[in-house]
């Protein structure tokens, strides 16, 4: 008896989601795909937000979900996408995320070198396409941005695709940050196509000029928190540390596929060349870091042990952020004054006090734009259409440096 693979998801967001396509329900039901269950969607900040436990499987399923909704209103508007173009967009933003590691971007600084997670997540899906025989050769087409209509790839990637619509209305959702909360569906609503390009019809404007906000808030309050940003960070050394340790030759307790990558530097071209290091990889998850860091809290490398009992019971660096760099002298007084007090050498000190800047930009106007369409037929860049100020001044990268220090 065949089974019916077309089911029905309870979502906290959209309520329920039908699962399109066959297809869908195989790549979901595949073991690569099940990983994406045990990854949070924002890593460290349920340390901040004790909310934010929703995993990248669940927004990678509210993605397809809004791209099925965005689907329906541009063939209601007479724009042409077949059935096996509909097919193929849908599994690529199902699958665009399918590549994050544990913390993907302290591990993107820490364990795998010069590999995005956009890389791995290529990588994956072309195995995944030799195991479904070529079913997914149009959606990476798409997603690589080598299809002829180009808006395809827009709705998966871009400065106003289906990814960023949902990451926003949930992580604002699991969070409890209402700021963050855009109206998808009027957005969706307004969406067309000029020129093989994504546009918005005019009367959206203030929905999409909400959402430019929105994200400028949420990145500042909760992807930027200086919290945050002080747990990852504290997380990026842990790992850095027992890399050292292992290349030095010392034994470490990891689980085996943790294990591997702290043993090796592993560049793309070996995650290209070696099956194998895909295979292991697609085995890394949130438990693998978490079951390791405890077990580090009682290791004999003083350094290790101190940064992993902080990360596990919260007692997170002290973070100082500003507009501008710190002095040589503040920092150089910073360090002399920990070093002392913890009586650190001159290589662990740079676990414990070191600087950094982090980058935010809600629009670049410089990138692919998001177009405005007038009634007339006029197409405008956003910041130069809208009639306020601030998002002009949104689409300026806004640079903050930070001082990270144990608060003891």
């Amino acid at each position: 008896m065949k089974s019916n693979k077309l089911k029905i998801v309870n979502d906290p967001i959209y309520g329920f989601i039908t699962i399109p396509y066959e297809i869908v329900f195989d790549i979901i039901e595949h073991p690569y795909y099940q990983r994406l269950r045990r990854i949070k969607q924002l890593g460290l900040t349920s340390l901040v937000y004790p909310g934010a436990l929703h995993t990248r499987f669940h927004h990678a399923m509210g993605a397809m979900y809004l791209m099925g909704e965005a689907i329906e209103v541009l063939k209601a508007k007479g724009i042409e996408i077949s059935d096996a173009e509909a097919e193929g967009v849908t599994l690529a933003i199902l699958l665009h995320d399918i590549g994050h590691g544990p913390f993907s971007h302290a591990l993107e600084t820490s364990i795998v070198n010069g590999i995005s997670h956009e890389d791995i997540s290529l990588l994956f899906m072309d195995k995944l396409n030799k195991h479904f025989n070529n079913k997914l050769s149009l959606a990476i087409s798409i997603f690589k941005n080598e299809y002829k209509k180009k808006f395809l790839h827009q709705l998966v990637s871009s400065q106003l695709d289906m990814d960023r619509l949902d990451y926003l209305m949930r992580d604002s959702f699991f969070t409890g940050v209402s700021e963050g909360v855009i109206s998808a569906e009027r957005i969706i609503k307004m969406l067309t196509v000029v020129n093989d390009s994504l546009a918005i019809e005019a009367k959206g404007i203030y929905s999409i000029e909400k959402f430019i906000v929105a994200r400028r808030l949420m990145y500042w309050q909760v992807y930027l928190h200086k919290t945050v940003l002080a747990a990852e960070i504290l997380l990026v050394n842990i790992l850095k540390r027992a890399k050292e340790l292992i290349l030095k030759g010392e034994k470490l307790f990891a689980t085996p596929s943790l294990l591997l990558f702290l043993e090796n530097k592993f560049t793309k071209s070996d995650f290209e060349s070696k099956e194998s290091i895909l295979q292991e990889f697609s085995q890394l998850d949130d438990y693998d870091i978490y079951a390791s860091v405890k077990v580090w809290m009682k290791h004999t490398d003083k350094t290790l042990s101190e940064m992993c009992s902080m990360l596990i019971n919260r007692q997170l660096f002290k973070i100082e952020l500003q507009n501008s760099p710190f002095s040589e002298e503040h920092i150089q007084s910073t360090r002399e004054q920990i070093k002392k007090a913890k009586h650190l050498n001159d290589n662990e000190i740079d676990y414990y006090v070191f600087t950094d800047k982090v980058t935010n930009s809600a629009y670049k106007s410089n990138d692919e734009k998001i177009n405005i369409l007038f009634k007339n037929g006029e197409l405008k860049d956003l910041a130069t259409a809208s009639d306020q100020l601030n998002i002009s001044a949104l689409s300026k990268t806004v640079e903050k440096y930070f001082l990270c220090y144990p608060k003891s």
